[in-house]
């Protein structure tokens, strides 16, 4: 049979309204009693009513989480975190997507005024500007999330990303790029996400003594993987392109460095790249990506508790709370080339350069390796067996049921998928034959071994 409060009271010494107040955190409890109610509730299993409880409060037991996009990686892991905040608090999290859209944001903000859907909302918007957010007051308590308003109704929980932005920029800089493009410039209002880091990015350049080329920043309309894919392609397009790019969110990111691989260039040799957000897809990216890392669980856990003092009566002004980031430096701004510690691996041991030729009845024709890449000069279309974890060539005819990568060569563009294939030496260090098995193709290469 299920506890009840009388069980509790008995248990703790206490009256059945002591519990009550222990239970609906009322104030007017000694530390003492609180702690034996508590230990009385735990030892029993007591569950309160909470409808009841939220009933007599005149509270729904509920507080909304309103995002533009749940499908933006760092959204739905922020909404992870402030979920199992507010299940401290016994509270359910009710998530909105706004989608930006300007109407859906201004209603939410009003929807207590024709009755409320829930006690409280963490809000982060994208629509409204910051003179629509301070004339859109409910009665409600609203936490923003973003960007500071100042001045603003409403208490806020947020990184600094001016100086997060900077610190991107820097961390390039040191590397020695020069040509640093950025990603992610929004045309809106000066406290958009996106002109704060612009300025941030800036600031970096300023401090460094680089000018700032306008041609180096572009747009995007959304902070999705095809815009920065896109981006990519313009900044690629230039004359003199860049030699680092900065995206203001990791998706942005993750598109560019598709665009990048794609032309054959290499990461980070070629252009090496940064990103903003930290999703668990920067770390599993290939190359994993370096990215400024805000502390997602302490914006949740900021936000979440501000929100509750509300919710028991606290008065004071509006407050802005500043969260901690860090620089997470990972294989886009890596070393370029190989570590000289880094342990031999069976692609180092080929030579930086090998060069694979071939004469066939119209000419002879080139592709060139560059540690199991492909480079931008193979000019011709057909099938080419590199092994990635072979032995070398040695005396005699030997097999390794290596796995490789099967190679198909189209102009400047190379695409690859696994397959196994058996490695032959016929001349040791020089002559070497690849057999695929399924179809008992024996391809010879003349190849320059390490």
């Amino acid at each position: 049979m299920a506890a009840t409060q009388g069980d509790v009271a008995r248990r703790a010494g206490v009256s059945p309204r002591t519990v009550s107040n222990v239970v609906n955190e009322f104030p007017l409890v000694s530390v003492e009693v609180r702690e034996r109610v508590l230990r009385a509730i735990e030892e029993l299993g007591y569950q309160p009513n909470l409808a009841a409880r939220n009933l007599r409060r005149g509270r729904t037991g509920m507080i909304g989480l309103a995002v533009p996009e749940l499908s933006v990686p760092y959204f739905s892991e922020l909404a992870g975190f402030i979920i199992q905040e507010a299940t401290q608090h016994s509270y359910t999290v009710v998530i909105e997507q706004t989608d930006g859209e300007p109407g859906r944001e201004r209603e939410l903000l009003r929807q207590n005024e024709r009755g409320h859907l829930f006690d409280g909302l963490i809000f982060s918007p994208l629509g409204l500007g910051t003179a629509e957010l301070q004339r859109n007051t409910g009665g409600i308590p609203v936490i923003l999330l973003g960007e500071h308003i100042a001045n603003g109704p409403y208490d806020h929980v947020g990184i600094d990303n001016v100086a997060a932005a900077r610190d991107a920029t820097a961390h390039l800089i040191a590397l020695g790029r020069r040509r640093i493009g950025a990603i992610g410039h929004q045309s809106r209002s000066p406290g958009e996400t996106g002109q704060l880091r612009s300025a941030g990015y800036r600031e970096a350049l300023r401090s460094a003594g680089l000018p700032f080329r306008k041609s180096l920043v572009i747009p995007a309309p959304s902070y999705h993987r095809s815009s920065g894919a896109a981006a990519m392609e313009r900044l690629l397009g230039l004359q003199q392109p860049p030699d680092a790019v900065f995206c203001y969110n990791d998706l942005l990111a993750i598109g560019a460095m598709r665009t990048i691989l794609s032309r054959g260039l290499r990461i980070p040799d070629d252009i090496a790249v940064v990103g903003f957000d930290d999703i668990e897809e920067s770390r599993y990216s290939f190359p994993s990506l370096t990215t400024i890392s805000p502390d997602k669980q302490e914006i949740a856990r900021l936000a979440v508790a501000q929100l509750f003092r509300r919710l028991k009566g606290d008065t004071a002004f509006p407050i802005s709370h500043h969260v901690g980031y860090r620089l997470v430096e990972r294989e886009t701004t890596g070393q370029v080339g190989p570590p000289a510690s880094r342990p031999e691996t069976g692609t180092d041991r080929m030579e930086e350069a090998q060069s694979v030729r071939e004469k066939s009845d119209s000419a002879k024709r080139t592709v060139v390796l560059r540690r199991g890449h492909l480079s931008r000069r193979a000019p011709f279309d057909e099938r080419v067996a590199v092994p990635g974890f072979g032995s070398r060539p040695g005396s005699g005819s030997q097999g390794c049921g290596s796995q490789a990568m099967c190679w198909n060569l189209a102009g400047a563009q190379a695409r690859a998928r696994p397959m196994r294939w058996l490695f032959f030496a016929t001349d040791p260090g020089r002559t070497a034959k690849w057999t695929c098995p399924s179809s008992s193709t024996a391809i010879t290469r003349t190849t320059a071994w390490a």
